[in-house]
Order: C-alpha cells, then structure tokens, then sequence
C-alpha cells in the first residue's frame, strides 16, 4: 500500500527541493561566469549570481539554455591565409622558375643584382608589416625569403664557385644559413617561421662536413651525436614550442643515426680494443641522454632514461662480447643490463632512472628471446616421434628433438634464463628488501596532491628519499600475506611477487630443459628428469594452490609448465615401448596425486583430467602391444570412459566430477572414430557407448542428457549392425522394437500425461522410420517409399490431432523427405526445360514477397514456434 503524504507536507516537500535546485544553480551559473571570464577576459560577461537563461536577466539580454557559451566573433582569417599561401607559393615558384630557366638569358652581374635584391626586399618586408599588424602576410613573406637565400647559395655555387666540392659547399652553406636565420628570427621575434627553419638547417653542417672530408664511420657517429646534443640543448632552452618540437624531431634522429653508427662499429669489432672506440661515442651519447633527462618533462625524462642505458648496455658489453665466442655474447650483454638496476640507489631523477630500469627490462627480455628458439624446439621437437611411433631409443636427447639448430652457438641459452630466474628467486625470497630499494622510484603518495616540493620523498628531484608510498591506497609492502594492497587499478604486492615467482618458475624449469638438450644426455635420463620436472611442477602447484589472494601467479604458470612438459616428455617416450608406459604410468599416477591433494577449484579440474588422458593413452599403447588393429583396440580404449562414469557416481556433484567424465566421453568418442573403418566393431563400440551413457543416466542430475544420448547410442548401433549385415528389409528387426516401445510409452503417458511426447515416443518412431528411411532413398523400388509415406502421413495427423510434437515433427519430416525423393526427378526435368533466368527471377520474386510481408512472416514463425512449444 502506497502512503501519500498530506497536501501541506507534500507542498513544503516541494518547496524545499525547488530551493536546493536554485542554490545549486546559482553556483552552477557562478563558476560559468568565472570560466567564460578566464577563457575570454577581453569579452565581457556576466556577472555572477544573475541567470543567463532569461529569468531575471538584466534589460536586453537575450535569453540562452544553460550551459551554452556565446560565440565570439570572429575575423575571416581561414580565407586570409589562405590567399596569402597560394600568393606565397606562386611566389616561390615563379622565382625558382626564373632561377632554373630563365637563368641563362641576364649576365652575371644582373642574375646577381635581381636576385640580391628580391632577397633583400623579402627579407625587410617582414619588420614593416609587423609593425604594421600584418602578421600572416609576414611570415608568407618570411618564407618567400627562406626559399630566396636557399637560391642565392645555388647560384654562388654554380656561378662564384662551381668547382668547389659540393658537399663542403653545402656544409659551410648550411651553417651559415642556419646562423642568418637564427639571427633574422631573433630580431623579429613575432615570426614563427625562421627560427624552426635554423634549426632544421642546422641538423647538416657538420654530417655534411664529415663526409666532404671522407671521414671514416666513427667521425660521422661524432658528427652526428655532436649534432644531437646541440638539438637537446635547443629543445630545453629554445624560445617557442615551434623551435622546441623541431630540435626534438632533429634531435631524435641525428641521435638515433649515431647510436646505430656507434652500435654496428661495436657489434663488428675485430676485438675488445676494436669496440673501445665505439664504445666511448655510445658512452657519450648515455652521458648526453642523462643530461638531457635531468631536465627534461616526464615523457622525456623517460626517454632519455631509457636510451642513456640502453647505450649505456651497448658501449660497455660490447668491450667484453668483442673476445667472446658468438654463442656466449649475449650474456655480456646481460649482465651489463642486470647492473643497469643499481640506478635505484643513484641521485638520478625520478622518471630519468625509471627510464633506465625499462632500458634494463628491455636488455634481459631481449636475451630471453634469443633463448626462446632452442626451448621451442626442445618442447616442440618430440612430435616427429609421432611419425615412427617405437622405432627405437635415440642414442641421445638431441637426436630425438629432429631439431637442425645450431646447438655450439646456443650454449649460452640455459646459462642466460639459469641467471635471470635465479634472480627472480633472489627477489621473490627477499621481497621485502627489493621494495625498500625501490620505494624512491615508486611514485607520489597520493594522486589529489598538488605538486610536491622540490626534493620531496617520492619526486623526481636528486636525492629523492625514501619512505613514499608508491601509488594511491598504499597500504606498504611487508612480504606477508594480504600485506600491500595496490590501488586504483595498481597490482598489489602480492600479485607482483607472484609474478616474480612465476617467472622465476617458468625460466628456471627451460633452463634445466636446454641444459639437457645442450649436454646431450642419453635418452633415459632426459626422461627421467622431464618427469621429476613434472612432479616438482607438479609440487609447487598443488602447494600454491593455498596462496595469499593475488599471488596465483607461481602456482598458475606451474600448472601451465606441468602440462607442457608432461606432453613432451609423453612424447619424447613413445620412441621405445617400455619408456611410454613407464613414462605415461608416472605422468597418470602424479597428475591422479595432485589431483587428490589440491584443494577445490579449477587446478585440481586440471589435474583429474589430465590423469585420465594419460590413462586413456595408456590403454591405446596396450592395443599397440596386443597387436590389434585400430578397430580391434577400439572397444579396449573404452575401459578408461568406463572408470570415469564409475568414478563420477562416487563424486556425484563434486566440480571435478563433470569434466572428469566428459574427458572419458573424448576418449569413447576416440575409440567410435579408430572403430568407423569396420562396421560390426563400429556397432559394438556404439552399443557399449550406450551402456556407459545409461549408466551414466541412472543419476538423476546426469538423466536429461544421458538418458537422450544412450537412447541415441542404441538406435544407431542396431542401425550400423543392420547395415553391416547386408539386411535389405530392416523393419523386420525395427518393428518388433517399436511396438514394445510405443506401448511403453503409451503406459508412461497414460501414468504422467505431462510427460513428454520425445521421452514416450521418440525413441521407438526413430527406430523404425530412420533405418526405413535411409534404406528408401536408395531403393528403386516404389512399394517401400510408398508404405512409408503412408505411415508417415499417419503418424503426422495423429500429432496434430493429439497435439503430440514427437510424432509431428518425426513424422512431418519422414514424410518431407519420402516426397521430396520421390519427386526430385521430376523436379530436375522440370529445371533443365525451364530458361536459365526464370529460377532467379523467382528467387528474387520471393525475396520481395517475403521482404514485403515480414512482419507477418515473422508474427507466422512466432506463432508456429509458440504453437510447436504448446505440444507434449
């Protein structure tokens, strides 16, 4: 019952909500006024506290909705500068035209006095019209001018100096362009153009001079880097972010060209004195991004970070990789990028050391992909086994790999991932002492703060402390468990330590895999250990599976590499008969293990059913040993299924019970397909599959689908033992099957009218009409698809009169079909005498029907579906 308030009440209600809406609006409207007075504080506006939407405004204001903001008028300028462009580029052409052509026709004193003076006169305009506020047709003036003096250095060249070297010629050029423009654009300060154009010239001078004088390639990696320091100076300190952006872009990639010089020098250096010299330009550029770093923006500061230490890897582990075998560089490398991580304890900025430990990331993911190709094919490589299934033991694990690789110039590979996971363990043990080292590099203490002071605990300042918190909620990292919950979508510490413990995980166990593959030991013992990696994978899951929340990464990526490896070792054994059962029995008996000493959820889902398809693997080796052929071995394959329907009555509604037992429906699904080459075994394996499924089909939360599928399995067993003993008339045998049936279920409806019409009847209709079925589409005969129609029929009225949708549906279906075979030839003459356009335009012709009345079409569909789901 709905209380409603009395009149008063509800007016004072009323009136006390309208009166909050009106303070809100007036410090709604009283902000709008303080931002439209911050954005345009030429423009008057209104005063706070009065309503722009006309109530109460003052005398002749127009009237405007909340929350729009008057538009300034504004000057025609995007046709201005339009005209002034097109002006200013028929200019430029019209005087490189005059300069390429037109050239040849005035002496060399008129050539030089047109030219001199039209530069001259481009390049004064620009302060008259400035002061005069012409600003846009200042800088298409401007930029006429840059286009003249390029001019006039061409015609010094080719008239004052052509035999001049042209590469020097454009260096000193260059620079002295570069000097007039930087000269011009400080003396007219409101021009936009001239500065950004000195810098771009000034990227040339010196790359230009290096290779005028045939310097070798360490003189252009200086020239080039000399010439990026100075881009890094001019974005920090330029005037205008025009100048700013340009020296960046500039800077970036003269100081990307010197890294690559200075790299590729160190890379094929003949020996360790050979890479010193490479190594100090890379030195030199890591000092320059350091520099660069201190100073600069956030983004930048990260940037730069990261390029000083990847330099920084490069120049100093190129000096040590230069005397070492090809297989073992790497790991110089690596080590120089594990001691990048000793910029957590430097005075080195903030967001510049986060750069340089990204830098130290990208160095060891780096080397862990170079490992990667050896360890695929250490996993990978037993699937050639598969060819030759028990051909015999291999002398050795390599041989049994089939891998081609290079295995001397791999020896590096378990040494690089040994090293990394060994210091993931390090830091998963000692957690608590690696966030202390980190805490300065981990962020502000809160995201609402303003700014914090220069030199504060948690900035970007040298000498940053310790003691900040490293993201918002930080409640600090202890190392025990639930401790340091990560905020604002942040990991936690728990969930990072995980990470490091599943890396550590995952690295250590494909280093004991390559040190096998790399030592070449003998195929026994490659197993041996691949399984004993197995049950130690195997361990740490099970063990894990209790873990604080968030640190399910370890015990996930055990689980992962537990599987994998058990497939590999599985099929690195099926080289000899004894080492795949002794391997797969291990593999079903740990996995059955872990299964039972690993708590609820999905590993222990896992674990069961992995154990049952190493037993169901099990059981096909035994019809190998036996001798069988596929078909033979088939209903064999069918005792593991068997197990599983036993085993999930005993779990009943436990979560492991279902996916145990549709993995032993894959493996009867495998024995029905080795069985499909011979018709009576495929009959059998059928008929025992509908055992299994009606014994499945005894508990009534398995009954709905079982009990449908083992009616299924039966029928179509008799079928194939029908067809696979040659018998032409299969009512003979179908017949006294569905009478029985439909008295059965003519008693279960006459016991429960609400059972369904499929449950009484459809198995025994199916047993009869389908076999007749089939049988009739091949009979040429018409007495047999005649008398099966006619039942048909039969059976479809009585449907629709008993409003029954087995006997409907099943019987509409039969009789669709008989008919269809029937008159399919006809209809194919009928085709073939018909113009080849008439069937498509009767398509379309339907199309349009149907597209024109869907609406009623589809409110037909609903009703037949709605009238089908009415029936039993």
């Amino acid at each position: 019952m709905e209380h409603v308030p009395p009149p008063a009440e509800e007016l004072a209600r009323l009136d006390r909500e309208l009166a909050e809406l009106d303070a809100r609006r007036a410090q709604l409207l009283t902000r709008r006024a303080w931002l439209l007075a911050a954005l345009r504080p030429t423009v008057p506006t209104a005063a706070p506290g009065w309503n722009p939407s006309g109530w109460g405004a003052p005398p002749g204001t127009p009237a405007q909705p909340w929350g729009q903001v008057p538009k300034r008028p504004s000057a025609p300028r995007g046709a201005q500068n339009v005209l002034l462009t097109l002006g200013g580029l028929l200019l430029t052409v019209a005087a490189i035209a005059f300069t390429l052509v037109s050239w040849g026709s005035m002496g060399i004193g008129g050539r030089s006095a047109v030219l001199a003076a039209v530069t001259l006169g481009a390049l004064a305009a620009p302060a008259v019209l400035l002061r005069r506020g012409l600003a846009a047709t200042a800088e298409a003036l401007a930029a006429l001018a840059l286009v003249l003096t390029l001019l006039d250095v061409y015609e010094v060249h080719a008239v004052a100096a052509p035999d001049t070297d042209g590469l020097g010629f454009t260096a000193l050029a260059s620079a002295v362009l570069a000097a007039l423009w930087t000269s011009y654009g400080l003396a007219l300060g409101k021009l936009r153009l001239p500065l950004p154009a000195a810098v771009v010239l000034a990227q040339w001078p010196l790359l230009f001079w290096a290779w005028a004088v045939g310097a070798p390639a360490p003189v252009v990696g200086w020239a080039l880097l000399a010439t990026a320091v100075l881009d890094g100076a001019i974005a920090l300190w330029g005037k205008g972010a025009g100048v700013r952006v340009t020296a960046c872009v500039g800077g970036a990639v003269m100081g990307f060209s010197a890294l690559m010089v200075g790299l590729a020098l160190s890379l094929t250096a003949p020996g360790p004195l050979g890479a010193v010299a490479p190594g100090v330009l890379l030195l030199t550029a890591s000092a320059a991004a350091v520099a660069g770093a201190w100073r600069a923006p956030k983004g930048f500061a990260r940037a730069g970070g990261a390029v000083a230490g990847l330099a920084a890897v490069a120049a100093v582990g190129g000096v040590p990789a230069a005397a070492l075998p090809a297989g073992w560089r790497v790991l110089a490398y690596l080590l120089c990028g594990l001691a990048l991580t000793a910029v957590v304890r430097s005075r080195l900025p903030g967001h510049a050391a986060r750069g340089v430990l990204a830098a130290s990331g990208a160095v060891v993911a780096g080397a862990l992909v170079w490992a990667l190709p050896p360890l695929a094919a250490v996993l990978l490589g037993p699937v050639t086994v598969l060819s030759d299934v028990w051909a015999g033991t291999p002398d050795g694990f390599r041989s049994a790999l089939g891998s081609t690789l290079p295995w001397s110039e791999l020896a590096a590979a378990p040494v690089v991932l040994a090293l990394v996971a060994g210091l993931l363990g390090a830091a998963y043990r000692w957690w608590p002492s690696v966030v202390r080292l980190a805490a300065p590099l981990a962020g502000p203490t809160t995201a609402d703060a303003g700014p914090p002071a220069a030199g504060a605990p948690g900035t970007d300042a040298p000498g940053a402390a310790g003691g900040a918190a490293p993201w918002p909620g930080w409640t600090g990292w202890s190392g025990r468990p639930g401790a340091g919950a990560g905020g604002r979508g942040r990991p936690s510490a728990a969930t990072l330590r995980g990470v490091v413990g599943a890396g550590a995980v995952a690295l250590g166990w494909g280093a004991l895999l390559l040190a096998g593959a790399l030592l070449d030991v003998p195929h026994a013992l490659a197993l041996a250990g691949e399984t004993a990696l197995v049950g130690v994978l195997l361990a740490l899951a099970v063990r894990g599976g209790g873990a604080e929340r968030g640190a399910t990464a370890m015990p996930v990526t055990a689980l992962v590499a537990s599987v994998a490896g058990a497939v590999s070792a599985g099929l690195l054994s099926l080289a000899s008969e004894g080492a795949s059962y002794a391997v797969f029995g291990a593999l079903a008996a740990l996995f059955a293990g872990a299964a039972l000493r690993a708590g609820a959820g999905v590993p222990r889902a896992v674990f069961a059913v992995a154990a049952v398809v190493w037993s169901t693997v099990i059981t096909g080796l035994a019809g190998r040993s036996l001798g069988l052929a596929p078909h033979e071995a088939a209903p064999l394959m069918l005792l593991v299924p068997a197990l599983t329907v036993l085993l999930g009555a005993r779990l009943r509604r436990n979560p492991v019970a279902l996916p145990v037992e549709l993995t032993g429906a894959l493996g009867a699904l495998v024995a029905v397909g080795l069985a499909v080459s011979d018709a009576p075994f495929l009959a059998l394996v059928l008929a025992l599959c509908g055992v299994l499924a009606a014994g499945t089909a005894v508990r009534p939360e398995r009954r709905p689908v079982a009990g449908y599928l083992a009616a299924t399995l039966f029928v179509l067993a008799t079928w194939v033992r029908l067809a696979a003993s040659e018998v032409s008339f299969p009512e003979a045998y179908t017949l006294p099957v569905t009478v029985p049936a439909l008295l059965v279920g003519a008693a279960r409806r006459r016991r429960d009218p609400e059972a369904s019409s499929w449950t009484a009847y459809g198995p025994g209709l199916a047993a009869t009409l389908l076999p007749s079925l089939a049988v009739a589409w091949t009979d040429p005969d018409w007495l047999r698809p005649l008398l099966l129609g006619t039942a048909a029929l039969v059976i479809t009225l009585l449907g629709a009169r008993h409003r029954l949708q087995a006997l409907l549906l099943l019987g509409g279906t039969v009789l669709a079909l008989v008919g269809l075979h029937e008159l399919a030839p006809y209809v194919v003459q009928v085709a073939g005498a018909l113009p080849r356009w008439l069937p498509p335009a009767l398509a379309g012709l339907l199309l349009l029907v149907v597209g024109a009345t869907y609406e009623q079409r589809l409110r037909d569909a609903r009703r037949l579906r709605d009238a089908l789901g009415r029936m039993r």
